[in-house]
């Protein structure tokens, strides 16, 4: 065998799979089809890489198997990460619910990567084209621009398809399908949502954004939503997006600090007051006058009954949308589904059917929130595969 281990990708996962495995002595050589690795770690948070996420748990991630992530993120956490950032003198800020990102820039994320796996001599190769992946004999032959490598182990690293112009296919789900492993129907995650039928008057709201708590089945998420000339979009959309479903409803609370009856109390403090002028008060204008009018709510207070205010106040909370659809792959973050989790070790991340086969990162069935999360999964999983190598 030409190296101990093969690791196609060369993003978060791989980069950091292939150093821990070179750091134990392994030959490991990153194979990687765009002309540069990490791209997609320089396009994070705004330029300066979301690289974990203080509050990571095994509930911020969305699987077939909501246990399977635990033994990997209980083995390499968050401040163990931010331990090598800070050994690697890159200086961060944390932002809202325990973001990290750099001070400066990605690039220092994909630097210490590389100096990382130049510190375990691993060999890496970008602009590879793979011909053919096969099983040989008690190990993996890799054919690549006219090259034949051969290794014991075989790591898919190579994410799933969202943001395709940076790259992104489905290579690793064809790849496990090759080899008999079951792939969870991948779909776009963290993602913004469209709207058509009587939601598309919202459209017309395009660059209004407000602090609502949207929810998609059993998961809320309280930051901002933003309503685009396609639909929603936001933090609060992006993170429900990962668990609605196509034909299902998404619910919107626009007044998520209010205490219930509050409309009852201000009709008797200022009955005077009209539905838009309230809302105003705690909403943009545009939305505001907006809500007021699909309320079907007009003139002061006053002339309004109980039971319509309650009515209203009730609506506000759990305002009814009906996406059709999302933006889809192109301007997703992450994906959702991919190589199930029933067919790896969660200890080792290895092919249960297949020794010497493993899969990480985003083309495993794990996929975590906004805000840090999946770039510890990156980490988490490509540690406990780097150690099994």
């Amino acid at each position: 065998m030409d190296h101990d281990a093969i690791i196609l990708g060369g993003g978060a996962a791989g980069l950091f799979c292939a150093a821990v495995a070179g750091q134990r002595g392994r030959r490991v050589l990153v194979l990687e089809k765009a002309d540069a690795v990490g791209k997609k770690i320089l396009i994070s948070g705004g330029g300066r890489c979301n690289f974990t996420n203080l509050g990571a748990a095994p509930e911020n991630y969305l699987s077939a198997n909501r246990h399977f992530a635990k033994s990997a993120l209980a083995r390499y956490t968050p401040r163990d990460f931010l331990d090598l950032v800070e050994r690697h003198g890159i200086a961060w800020h944390e932002k809202t619910l325990g973001q990290l990102f750099c001070d400066g820039s990605a690039k220092q994320i994909v630097a210490m990567l590389l100096a990382e796996c130049e510190a375990g001599g691993v060999d890496i190769r970008t602009g590879q084209e793979i011909v053919s992946v096969a099983r040989v004999d008690a190990g993996f032959v890799v054919e690549a621009n006219g090259e034949t490598h051969r290794a014991a182990a075989l790591v898919i690293a190579t994410g799933g398809p969202s943001i395709p112009k940076m790259g992104a296919s489905g290579f690793a789900y064809d790849l496990a399908r090759q080899f008999g492993l079951k792939v969870v129907e991948p779909r776009p995650a963290l993602v913004p949502l469209t709207l058509g039928g009587e939601d598309v008057l919202f459209r017309e709201l395009s660059g209004v954004s407000a602090p609502v708590e949207a929810t998609a089945g059993k998961a809320k998420f309280r930051e901002a939503a933003l309503l685009t000339h396609k639909g929603l979009s936001g933090p609060a959309i992006l993170q429900a997006s990962s668990y609605w479903r196509h034909g299902e409803v998404l619910r919107i609370d626009f007044l998520p600090d209010l205490p219930p009856d509050w409309l009852s109390e201000r009709k008797a403090k200022t009955p005077q007051a009209s539905m838009a002028q309230i809302l105003r008060e705690h909403l943009p204008e545009r939305l505001a006058v907006t809500l007021a009018e699909r309320l079907g709510l007009s003139g002061p207070l006053q002339g309004i009954s109980e039971r319509a205010l309650v009515q209203a106040e009730e609506r506000l909370r759990g305002w009814q949308f009906h996406p059709n659809g999302t933006e889809g792959f192109a301007k997703a973050e992450v994906t959702a589904g991919g190589i199930s989790t029933a067919e790896l070790s969660s200890q080792t991340m290895e092919a249960k059917k297949l020794p010497g086969l493993f899969a990480i990162g985003e083309a495993v069935d794990v996929t975590g929130w906004l805000g840090g999360y999946n770039f510890q999964w990156a980490w988490a999983s490509g540690q406990a595969c780097g150690e099994a190598l």
